[in-house]
């Protein structure tokens, strides 16, 4: 066989392959919006309709309850979705802001034991979270922080905490040390050494770190789920609740995971250049 049809047929292969992944992958999703636009008739419907009248209802009524004979009303919907939105920001924001701190010392100093620390803060996250309900619980319920907003942002900042100190280690690491000793050299302190010559450097690792961290908390339902009541219960768990007075109401899950995942779809695209370098630990460089 000719080396020219030998390389086109092994790259035909390939995007073949490539395509038939992309679809598997992709194809949940696109159902579920199509989902979300179809009435009840349409969802159960078979064989399944390819072609139907897109209907708005499912995401009205994820906003408005409507009962016969009653004045509509608002749903809880916005509040749960305020509640993962911001318990998701506040964990994330604390958990990179000491993850990198703590990151830094471990990348700059010679600490006794790092080893032995950095293993593990990494154990932290090896325990499937099963093995530390109960005990998390009992805790919470001592402590009085069920139902309240603080208790799910530490269960985060916790959980998060060990891979904002990894990641951003790795970061650090790639920043040369002599641009901190150069700016220390001219009159700079150190905090003001890491703020000026450091952290700009390694803004791309904290910020890839952000997002798997983000990416964590939104989508964190068991701890949720028992340690959170009506008043701080966010999307996930308000999902897993959500029954019709004639069963299960597809519609209206469907509608309310797309307007759940939607933020974080385009917040992960817009972020995709930094989740490659966080994804190789950024041995890709600029």
């Amino acid at each position: 066989m000719d080396k020219h049809v030998k390389r086109n047929l092994v790259k035909g292969v390939k995007y073949f392959l490539i395509a038939i992944i992309t679809v598997v992958y992709v194809f949940p999703i696109y159902w579920l919006i199509v989902t979300s636009f179809k009435t009840r008739l349409d969802m159960f419907a078979m064989p399944p309709k390819w072609v139907f009248n897109p209907t708005l209802t499912n995401y009205l009524d994820v906003f408005v309850e409507r009962r016969y004979g009653l004045t509509p009303t608002i749903t809880e919907f916005p509040k749960f979705l305020f509640n993962s939105i911001f318990i998701s920001l506040a964990s994330v924001a604390i958990a990179v802001a000491f993850g990198t701190l703590a990151a830094y010392s471990f990348s700059r100093f010679e600490l006794k034991g790092k080893d032995t620390w950095l293993f593990f803060i990494l154990a932290t996250r090896m325990l499937p979270p099963i093995a530390v309900l109960i005990p998390i619980y009992l805790m919470y319920r001592t402590l009085g922080f069920i139902n309240t907003y603080h208790g799910l942002i530490f269960l985060y900042v916790m959980f998060n905490m060990a891979f904002a100190v990894w990641m951003t280690k790795g970061f650090f690491d790639e920043v040369p040390r002599e641009l901190e000793e150069a700016a220390m050299v001219d009159g700079y302190s150190r905090m003001r050494a890491f703020m000026k010559a450091t952290l700009p450097q390694a803004l791309t690792g904290i910020a890839a770190t952000a997002v798997f961290c983000l990416i964590t908390s939104w989508n964190e339902f068991m701890f949720a789920y028992v340690t959170s009541g009506f008043d701080t219960r966010t999307v996930p768990v308000s999902l897993a609740r959500i029954r019709g007075e004639s069963g299960i109401n597809w519609g209206i899950i469907t509608a309310s995971e797309v307007i759940y995942v939607l933020p974080v779809i385009i917040f992960t695209f817009l972020m995709q250049k930094y989740l490659l370098r966080g994804i190789t630990f950024g041995t890709i460089r600029k």
